[in-house]
């Protein structure tokens, strides 16, 4: 029981150290500005038994000219504003999503 607990704490304080050096990663990154479309939206909610309370995660998929894609994290409240097939400039430090600017087609 003992090494399960010790198993236990290493596993939180790897993913501690792990969230520390993505954001001095995404602190030290340059901040950059695409052009993309959204094609992909998607939630992820962790926790709610017992006790304990729900968290929801909100990603969003932009695809770049050439096809690259990538997934960041958003708050919900960009999540409720931006819509699959917006096109714009997405704005983004490292992994960390900054803010998407919609472009109106006319």
């Amino acid at each position: 029981m003992e090494n399960l607990h010790f198993t236990v704490e290493r596993m939180k304080l790897m993913g501690i150290v792990k969230t520390i050096g993505a954001g001095l990663s995404n602190q030290a990154a340059e901040r950059v500005q695409r052009s993309c479309k959204v094609v992909d939206k998607r939630t992820r909610v962790r926790g709610g038994s017992g006790d304990f309370s729900a968290s929801t995660y909100y990603y969003i998929t932009f695809e770049f000219d050439g096809g690259e894609r990538m997934e960041l994290e958003v708050k919900d409240t960009d999540f409720g504003m931006i819509v699959i097939g917006d096109r714009g400039e997405l704005h983004y430090k490292g992994t960390r999503f900054l803010e998407f600017v919609r472009v109106m087609e006319a």
